[in-house]
């Protein structure tokens, strides 16, 4: 979600180079830190999408002094120009090796029936599948990042290791341009900005990966709330709502206990009876659907909810708003017949092609997620919904490529991921054909021939959920919101005690007019309030003195720095309304 994109993600050539030596680089990091610390326990050092990591058990924290003399000492290793040697061993061998590596023999002790190798280079010998480059001269331009806590094997009850991340590439001019991103990228990182902006809190208090909106981060959420809602009526959606929880039997039923048991919240008892708290919608828009009998002359339903789930991640994945155990799904379900099936999904094609237009999102990459190995359902099934997608995507002439087992388990589906004016790639939209669960509940429509039929089902979101989509478009516009979403549109800025009156005129106005605004008539100088909002990203700064109260005017500066000067009130609100949605 959070690679920053670099070229080489188009090359594939260039990616196994980079991915060869990104690994290597982690082993010579791991050797360096060796060296430094000769008791480290090691975990494990894999390539990711713009660099590597290596997880240590060591002594002490380690400290950004520490980063430089592992650095130091890498830089010694990659000019010894040492071989990276493979070797095949036993499994007794194997763990005579690493005795004295505790993660590294529960490793071994997991590859009883495959080939176990090692890499070493100089004095350093690792457990490793490989592949390396040549020798440590190899590895070009690299660069340590920083350091991040990191349960062994994502476990919580498991020990806590340090992590170091690192990047590298063949090129010094390459390296420099990613660390200008990445820069770039904790600028607009939405967890500083959304404090910075006062948008949002996460406390441990209440528990971690639960959201707190604040007032101007709620006044954002409520603004897509309220256009999407617009949206989908347009589009034959009505809205509905569903309880937050429902018994353990749904779950079962449905295929969830078993298939994802491990994101489902324990169950409570409540009167004897198993409930848990719900982590999707779905199953209640199936009970409403149930609730009597459907003729083929009332489908398609679209039935949509803004409804809030959750679901277990573990602490080490949580990340602000972009990854959290509570949040809002713009969720969707389409009952249809077979042959409306097409249509539907064109249509929700166009619907989150149309969004992710409005709100500013002009590139993004389309998925189509097949089968994975825990799967519900029959291969003629899956084969059939997967075909569907592939013929929905091709009619509309829409670029897309094969994601390998990576549907959910009760059918396939195509992810469009979002990427933001910096290259983050996140999930956004998603469309899932299923087959699978009104065949478990039974969820049928009467044909025209008198009998029942199975219904298909289409799970749709057109932004994602909420909470991630929050996170998205701070992110995209470094928290400068476009006019039509900014909480504040206008700061009114009084430059004396005698302005303030007719700054909350202007105030009351604008209000009526449905500009959000704010007065700020605090004894301060107005340049200083003119930076402030600035930095609070108000798109408008309306100064107001004794020329703006003659003229009834207001002196209007954008938060750019541009001064537009002087302009009547009922202008300045004309131009506000023509930026809506869109706009």
């Amino acid at each position: 979600m959070w690679g920053l994109n670099m070229p080489s993600a188009n090359d594939p050539d260039k990616r196994e180079r980079l991915d060869r030596m990104r690994h290597s680089a982690a082993h010579v990091m791991a050797e360096a830190v060796q060296s430094l610390f000769p008791e480290t326990k090691f975990g494990i050092g894999p390539t990711i999408e713009d660099g590597f990591y290596y997880d240590f058990d060591l002594p002490r924290p380690l400290t950004n002094e520490d980063l430089a003399s592992i650095e130091k000492i890498m830089k010694e290793i990659i000019a010894g120009d040492s071989p990276f040697v493979r070797e095949e061993v036993e499994h007794a061998a194997a763990h005579r090796l690493f005795k004295n590596q505790p993660y590294k023999s529960e490793l071994i002790d997991e590859l009883a029936d495959q080939t176990i190798t090692t890499y070493r280079q100089g004095a350093f010998l690792d457990l490793c599948r490989g592949p390396h480059v040549e020798s440590t001269g190899t590895i070009k331009a690299f660069k340590l990042l920083n350091v991040a806590g990191a349960y062994w094997r994502g476990d919580e009850k498991r020990p806590m290791l340090q992590r170091i991340y690192g990047t590298a590439f063949e090129t010094g001019e390459e390296l420099d341009q990613y660390l200008d991103r990445l820069a770039e990228a904790a600028r607009r990182d939405h967890r500083k900005l959304g404090k910075e902006l006062d948008l949002f809190s996460l406390h441990e208090e209440a528990g971690p990966g639960l959201v707190h909106w604040h007032p101007k981060g709620a006044t954002v959420r409520r603004l897509i709330e309220d256009f999407w809602k617009a949206e989908h009526l347009k589009r034959g959606y009505e809205v509905v709502y569903t309880p937050h929880i429902a018994k353990v039997d749904l779950w079962k039923t449905s295929g969830h206990w078993d298939f994802y048991r491990e994101n489902l919240y324990s169950p409570m008892d409540i009167d004897g009876q198993l409930y848990i708290i719900k982590p999707m919608n779905c199953l209640g828009h199936i009970l409403m659907y149930k609730s009597q009998l459907r003729s083929y002359r009332d489908l398609p339903f679209r039935w949509a909810e803004l409804g809030t789930v959750y679901r277990y991640e573990r602490s080490g994945v949580l990340h602000g708003l972009a990854r959290v155990r509570g949040f809002t799904q713009d969720d969707a379900h389409i009952f249809c017949r077979p042959d409306q099936l097409e249509n539907e999904v064109t249509g929700v094609l166009e619907l989150a092609r149309f969004m992710m237009k409005t709100f500013g999102f002009a590139e993004y990459d389309i998925m189509l997620s097949t089968r994975p190995d825990k799967a519900a359902g029959t291969m003629e099934i899956w084969e059939l919904a997967t075909s569907t997608l592939k013929t929905c995507l091709e009619k509309s002439n829409i670029q897309y490529q094969i994601d390998p087992g990576e549907g959910v388990f009760y059918g396939p589906k195509i992810d469009i991921k979002i990427r933001d004016a910096i290259g983050h790639q996140w999930q956004g939209p998603t469309i899932q054909v299923d087959f699978n669960l009104p065949q478990r509940f039974d969820v049928n429509y009467v044909g025209d021939d008198g009998k029942e039929h199975q219904v298909v089902m289409v799970h749709r979101t057109v932004l994602g959920s909420m909470e991630r989509f929050m996170a998205c478009l701070v992110e995209h516009y470094a928290g400068a919101f476009p006019v039509w979403l900014a909480p504040i549109q206008a700061a009114l800025v009084p430059i004396a005690d005698r302005h303030v009156p007719y700054a909350r005129q202007i105030g009351h106005t604008l209000l009526q007019k449905a500009i959000r605004n704010k007065i700020d008539d605090r004894s301060e100088r107005m340049n200083l309030k003119i930076r402030e909002a600035q930095l609070e990203k108000v798109p408008y700064m309306l100064v107001i003195g004794d020329r703006e109260m003659a003229g009834s005017q207001v002196a209007v500066r954008e938060r750019s720095g541009k001064d537009l000067g002087p302009m009547a009130l009922d202008r300045f609100i004309e131009m506000v309304q023509a930026q809506g949605a869109g706009g």
